[in-house]
Order: C-alpha cells, then sequence, then structure tokens
C-alpha cells in the first residue's frame, strides 16, 4: 500500500501527466506560451467571511514559484508572513503586488468586488502541487490530516469540490496563519523554519513531476532565449522570419474553486488541468 504522503503527492501532481505542450496549432506552427512562460489566471476574491471576521482567501505559499497580482477592481489587501515578518499591502485598480516563493499570502476582500489577473511563474507548477495551506502545525505533522484538510476535487485537481470544502479549507488556514503569527512573534525565523520544514515533507514526493513541466515549460523557454541570442551573434534571423501573434479571448465557462476565490484560466498552449 502506497504511503499517505505519496498519495497527497501523486494527486496534486497528477496533472503532469495532462500537460499538453504546443497542443493548439495556428498557421501550422505551435501557439508559444505566454512570455516567459508565466501562467495567467482572472480571480474573483471570496466574499465569504472567515474566522477572524475578514472576507478573502486561503493563506498559503508556493515553493518554488513567484507569484504577481494586477488589481483589476475592487479593494482589498495581501496579509503576508515571511522571513521579514508580517506585512500588510493595499490593493485597488492598477495596483501591482508580488513575492517570491516562500512568502505565505493571503487575499482580503475589503468591498466584496476583488477581482485581480494573478501572474504565476512556472505555468503549470501550482496546478502541479506548488502551493502549501497554512494549516496549523498540528494539521501539518501529520500526512493524512492535512490530505483531509486539503479538500481535493479529485485526484488531478487543486480546486475544491464545492463551497462548503473551498471555504472549510479557507478558515482552517485562516485560524493555521493566526497561529504561526503567534508563534513567530514568540520564536522568529525559527517558527517559519519549521513550517517551511513541515511542508517540504509533504510535497516532496511529488516534486519530481515538478520538473518534467519546468522543463517543458519555464526552462524551454529560456532555453530557446538562448538559442536566439547564439544565432543573432552568429547574424542569423531565422526565428524572426517565424514570428507570429496571437490573442486569447476572455476565458467562459464553469469557474473552479482556488485557494483565494474563484478563477478562469487563459491556456494558451491546451494545457489540461
Amino acid at each position: 500500500m502506497p504511503s499517505t504522503t505519496s498519495s497527497i503527492t501523486s494527486s496534486m501532481a497528477a496533472s503532469t501527466n495532462n500537460v499538453l505542450r504546443n497542443a493548439s496549432q495556428a498557421a501550422g506552427a505551435a501557439v508559444p506560451p505566454f512570455p516567459g512562460g508565466v501562467g495567467l489566471s482572472h480571480l474573483r476574491v471570496y466574499d465569504t467571511i472567515a474566522p477572524d471576521g475578514q472576507m478573502g482567501g486561503s493563506p498559503h505559499m508556493h515553493l518554488v514559484c513567484s507569484e504577481a497580482y494586477i488589481v483589476l477592481g475592487g479593494t482589498g489587501k495581501v496579509e503576508s508572513l515571511g522571513p521579514q515578518g508580517y506585512r500588510e499591502l493595499m490593493l485597488e485598480p492598477g495596483r501591482i503586488v508580488w513575492f517570491t516563493p516562500g512568502i505565505i499570502h493571503r487575499l482580503v476582500n475589503l468591498d466584496g468586488k476583488l477581482e485581480i489577473l494573478v501572474i504565476m511563474q512556472n505555468s503549470g507548477l501550482p496546478e502541479a502541487g506548488d502551493f502549501i495551506f497554512a494549516f496549523p502545525q498540528a494539521v501539518m505533522a501529520d500526512a493524512s490530516a492535512y490530505a483531509r484538510a486539503s479538500s481535493l476535487a479529485r485526484h488531478d485537481r487543486v480546486f475544491a469540490s464545492d463551497d462548503d470544502a473551498a471555504h472549510g479549507r479557507r478558515d482552517l488556514a485562516v485560524l493555521g496563519m493566526m497561529e504561526l503569527r503567534r508563534q513567530y512573534e514568540q520564536e522568529g525565523i525559527a517558527a517559519l523554519t519549521a513550517f517551511y520544514e513541515a511542508g517540504l515533507r509533504i510535497l516532496q514526493p511529488g516534486m519530481k513531476r515538478w520538473q518534467a513541466i519546468w522543463q517543458a515549460g519555464a526552462e524551454q523557454v529560456a532555453r530557446d532565449t538562448g538559442q536566439q541570442l547564439e544565432a543573432l551573434l552568429a547574424g542569423h534571423i531565422d526565428h524572426l522570419l517565424a514570428s507570429s501573434i496571437h490573442e486569447h479571448s476572455t476565458p467562459t465557462g464553469e469557474r473552479s474553486l482556488g485557494m483565494c476565490g474563484t478563477l478562469a484560466l487563459y491556456l494558451p498552449e491546451g494545457t489540461r488541468i
């Protein structure tokens, strides 16, 4: 029988096998990824009340992906906890906030209308499992408890199955972040170190799968740039003669219940999640 930890990471990372690079064709050529191999999604932040009396999403962090928020509408804030301590950054239309791996973050919807364009480094990795909820210490120490609290809709999804599941895991993560803030105030960086290590133990068995996604995505984009530079230095312009322009309509259809709110994904390469 497989271990609980392996089952968790296999479930969260199963989408590796569903990432279809160069699945769409236009004018006889593969549709390229977004610049830099990033992922894009439209987010409507949850407008339900959490245990601390605020509307918003689930506190969580990423292990290898930086993330950026471009505010489209509404007002809110980002609550964050990292090596430099706790911070709050206000959100309003036109404002951009971004952060690196290891920052525990939570979106708060102040007016109930917060909408954001989310830019994720390493397209496909968050969907493959690069996220850890800020659950209380007792849950983080038990892989089975973490799996149950995560409330994944299906084995190949990162989304919750219904509103109750989404709000339940959000509420537990809010309580966990409150606990972690108190621990940080008492213990400093040692509290974060313990949380990071617990998250790594949960996710590590699935990380080999992450490498395949990264190599086919963001790393390939970087390799392409290197090859283009070498070609230009040698006086060749072949890639310019193969240039193209593309567009992507606003995502439609059923929205998914993500960590911070409902999501609509931009998928230029035919990515399946």
